[in-house]
């Protein structure tokens, strides 16, 4: 997601959205773990759960924060519920990376053409 790719938005943000390939079954949703407790938050680098309109909805879907996102945020304005996303790591190395991927052509639906295949995320 770039500024220019989210014409209906009035909050842009700028990251990197994965999500697990069609094949693949998906997780059960989880408890969305705020901003506001964890103490951690979106700035550039940091991996986050996607969600839908349900707080408690993350499954196995995410995103990579390119440059601060205080609108992902607990209180942030991206959501209508005010509840933000859960941060939950940073990328350690290769965000320059990140970086080249987000400016690779994208679709009326902001997916990548073609699409890039996460080959490997390691947790330490």
């Amino acid at each position: 997601m770039k500024p220019d790719n989210q014409p209906n938005s009035p909050i842009k943000i700028e990251v990197i959205q994965a999500r697990r390939d069609d094949k693949t079954p998906a997780y059960p949703p989880v408890p969305l773990e705020r901003t506001s407790v964890t103490g951690l938050h979106h700035k550039d680098g940091t991996l986050s759960m996607a969600r839908d309109q349900n707080p408690d909805s993350a499954e196995s879907d995410f995103f990579i924060c390119l440059s601060d996102q205080p609108a992902l945020d607990f209180g942030g304005k991206r959501n209508p519920d005010g509840q933000g996303f859960a941060a939950f790591g940073r990328v350690t190395k290769g965000l320059d990376i990140v970086r080249k991927i987000q400016t690779q052509p994208s679709d009326a639906r902001q997916q990548l053409t073609p699409p890039i295949a996460i080959l490997k995320i390691h947790r330490r």
